[in-house]
């Protein structure tokens, strides 16, 4: 994705003091480390990630006590405490950090650093999604108690790939390739392994050179935001908090430090994401009631499992129109073939035709607002990425797993360029940084 506007439009990663565990005062890192915090299954998965390690990082991105006040106060002495005894240290000096993760034959490397911060009216970072405003006042509130951006943002732009072979992009000696590159030949800061299989690496990039080379490379691009959306709009929100403090007489750039956030780049002309399905999980509609209010809205056919050739049905269905999955009740209902009227009905006029096709769209347009007549909220609606926890949780509490089909990167890169979002929740792009490894504080940077 480039632009084609001058450098000073494009994006400006700068170094930080990074903030990371001291290896020596934890048992591993692979034991602090956790999932983004809105993909730690819960309760199950987060009391794991507590037990692993006393200093596990999910007590920071996801802090337990009686209120969400408290929970922000607890994380913020937390963190002051980890300071304190020595188990978190700033590094020496600012650098940007190449970061990799290989699992078998999935393989990311990006760079990791403090992005200056724009509105999607800019052009230069694009969301995809809309937010959920009690999530964004939640992580806003979190981030302005601790003054730290805990977990970087995944976000990707295309590199220039001129007269590289197709399967592999060669790699010029100078841009933010030619930096990735170069730092894989000296010794990282830290490699391990987190539990889910994936090997990390970390380097640090503090050449006045390489610097140089990364920040003209990137002045000429633009981002999608790939994971991360309530936490770039809490960027946003306390970096107008803080420019506003300043007064209309406040200096130029006058959000100081809070007018940047962390964020890990990613070229995908280079190394391509997966992108997966977020699903839905629906607590106070057993499965029975569901398939009833379906009656002449869509077909509904029962397939066998297990969950992989389920998911396979729904595939297959999904290359031909909106379809679903339904579970929670120990078998499968694959929903697809929507009635016309109905989605003339319900679905939204003045958006593109890949937009009104979306599966979420139809999801949240037609069957949960006009069907099933579901508040999209916390209490009613659950988001999980891991597609088996969302059937076990659906059999758990007898509710509906709405089990959705990947939608293709094209086509969110497309709508992006055109300034639509689509709906909340829609896709999960991976692999995910892990949690844990650098942080930054807003503070001391």
């Amino acid at each position: 994705m480039n632009t084609t506007g001058p450098a000073d439009k494009g994006l400006r990663l700068i170094p930080f003091r990074g903030l990371r565990y001291v290896p020596e005062r934890v048992g591993s890192l692979s034991a602090v480390t956790s999932p983004p915090y809105d993909v730690v299954v819960r309760p199950d998965g987060l009391h794991h990630l507590e037990s692993a390690d006393p200093h596990n990082i999910v007590r920071l991105i996801l802090p337990q006590a009686a209120t969400p006040a408290n929970r922000h106060h607890q994380a913020a002495a937390t963190l002051e405490r980890w300071l304190a005894d020595g188990v978190l240290a700033r590094d020496p000096e600012p650098a940007l950090y190449v970061y990799e993760q290989r699992r078998g034959e999935v393989l990311q490397r990006g760079v990791i650093g403090a992005l200056a911060l724009s509105s999607p009216a800019a052009g230069i970072v694009l969301p995809h999604e809309d937010v959920m405003a009690d999530v964004v006042e939640d992580r806003a509130a979190l981030l302005r108690t601790t003054a730290a951006n805990l977990e970087p943002l995944l976000l990707t732009y295309r590199g220039d790939t001129e007269g590289a072979p197709s399967a592999v992009p060669a790699t010029p000696q100078g841009g933010t390739a030619g930096v990735v590159e170069r730092a894989l030949g000296r010794a990282p800061l830290l490699t391990t392994t987190t539990e889910d299989g994936f090997a990390h690496r970390l380097w640090a990039v503090t050449d006045p050179t390489d610097l140089a080379h990364v920040s003209d490379d990137l002045s000429r691009h633009q981002a999608l935001i790939a994971d991360g959306h309530h936490r770039w709009a809490t960027y946003l929100r306390l970096r107008d908090e803080h420019a506003a403090a300043a007064g209309p007489e406040g200096p130029a750039g006058a959000a100081g430090p809070w007018g940047y956030g962390l964020v890990l780049l990613i070229d995908t002309a280079r190394y391509p994401l997966q992108v997966r399905s977020i699903h839905r999980l629906l607590r106070g509609l057993p499965v029975g009631r569901a398939l009833d209010a379906l009656a002449g809205a869509f077909r509904v056919r029962t397939v066998g499992g297990p969950l992989p050739e389920a998911l396979g049905a729904l595939g297959d269905a999904a290359a031909t129109g909106n379809a679903f999955l339904l579970a929670g009740d120990g078998r499968f209902h694959l929903v697809d073939r929507p009635d016309e009227e109905l989605l003339a009905r319900t679905v939204r006029t003045d958006r593109p035709a890949a937009w009104r096709r979306l599966d979420a769209t139809v999801l949240h347009a037609a069957l949960l607002d006009h069907v099933w007549r579901i508040p999209d909220d916390p209490e009613h609606i659950s988001y999980l990425h891991d597609t088996e926890a969302a059937v076990v949780q659906a059999e758990r509490t007898g509710g509906t797993a709405v089990l959705m089909h990947p939608v293709r990167e094209d086509v969110v890169r497309e709508l992006a360029r055109q300034g639509v979002t689509m709906p909340r929740k829609s896709t999960s792009f991976g692999p995910k940084p892990a949690t844990g490894l650098v942080m930054r504080s807003v503070t001391f940077d």
